[in-house]
């Protein structure tokens, strides 16, 4: 049987369960493609499934998009155009390893004018943060529009893209650098809530004159759910759409009359069904990019075998922008 490495755990809990070992090689069915991994994304959604907040079976290989080489390809793999050599982008399970199986459902040819590596870093949330403003809201000239965590990876693209639409985007960050990194890549105000959010609920009031903000977009979770639904405004939207301080409490439904708001809990999966809807929201992303219209903010490439401190970087706040490992 032939090997390669991958990261993988064998129960629930911190990074220290992270190692970079010996596994089996895949051996691909007709409908699949093999890709050699060049770099994986890192998200918190692997951090949930490696803690348990989202339970896995086990052994379990972690990572959810990667970038890389097409090196086999099934006989039953029909009327796509790949071909051995391709480079390619993907969203499928177990991209922590040298080698990932996959259907082709979600796999798309990368454009020249994209690097492997930038690919892993844009692809999961940037096709995010495209579905959440275009599909989830439909950000429009003169929306206020809020994004909790605007310096991390997804909050650098939100404020990105809002800002392209003609919205006014009020960020929060946690120091005083994260705020202008934010800033930078759109946000025209910036809240520091490492003192708590009372002051973002003042500064909402006092830029909308008292009405709140159109939509929140907030991938916090727990501890920014009652905030983001307090600062909206009559008929406003909450979409939330992670839970990076631990996931949201079941509430009452009747939280949300008192100003008939719309609450949307999205996953980037239900966005797409068919391959050909994949392509067409990954060929919107990519021109988005090779326009200069979406700047990928790469935090740090780890090599995998640093994927523990990678893990606890991105859990304990350090970071602003992407956490890419380079296989």
């Amino acid at each position: 049987m032939s090997t390669m490495h991958s990261v993988h755990i064998n129960q629930h809990g911190d990074s220290s369960l992270l190692a970079y070992t010996e596994a089996p090689k895949p051996v691909i069915k007709p409908d699949q493609i093999l890709v050699k991994v060049a770099y994986a994304g890192v998200n918190f959604i692997d951090t949930y499934q490696r803690s348990g907040l989202y339970p896995q079976k086990f052994p379990f290989t972690l990572g959810r998009e990667g970038s890389g080489e097409v090196v086999e390809i099934g006989s039953e793999v029909q009327g796509i155009d790949f071909k051995v050599g391709d480079r390619v982008v993907y969203l499928a399970p177990e991209s922590y390893a040298e080698y990932t199986a996959m259907s082709p459902a979600s796999v798309a040819k990368l454009p020249d004018a994209i690097s492997l590596e930038k690919a892993a870093a844009v692809l999961l949330q940037g096709l995010t943060a495209w579905t959440l403003v275009t599909q989830a809201y439909k950000v429009e000239k003169g929306d206020w529009v809020l994004i909790h965590a605007a310096a991390g990876g997804m909050g650098l693209q939100l404020c990105q893209l809002c800002k392209q639409l003609g919205a006014n985007v009020i960020g929060t960050t946690s120091t005083e650098a994260k705020a202008q990194l934010a800033m930078a890549h759109g946000a025209d105000y910036v809240v520091n809530y490492s003192n708590g959010y009372d002051e973002l609920v003042v500064k909402v009031n006092e830029l909308t004159g008292n009405k709140g903000v159109h939509v929140a977009f907030d991938g916090v979770g727990a501890s920014t759910f009652d905030v983001s639904l307090k600062v909206l405004r009559r008929l406003g939207s909450l979409i939330s759409f992670g839970n990076a301080s631990g996931a949201v409490p079941p509430i009452s439904i009747m939280k949300l009359a008192e100003k008939n708001v719309r609450l949307m809990r999205p996953t980037l999966f239900n966005f797409f069904s068919t391959r050909e809807e994949f392509v067409e929201l990954c060929q919107g992303l990519f021109k988005l990019v090779e326009d200069g219209k979406l700047d990928v903010a790469i935090h740090k490439v780890y090599p995998i075998q640093d994927v523990r401190q990678a893990h606890d970087d991105l859990e304990g706040r350090k970071t602003t922008g992407k956490l890419v490992l380079k296989i």
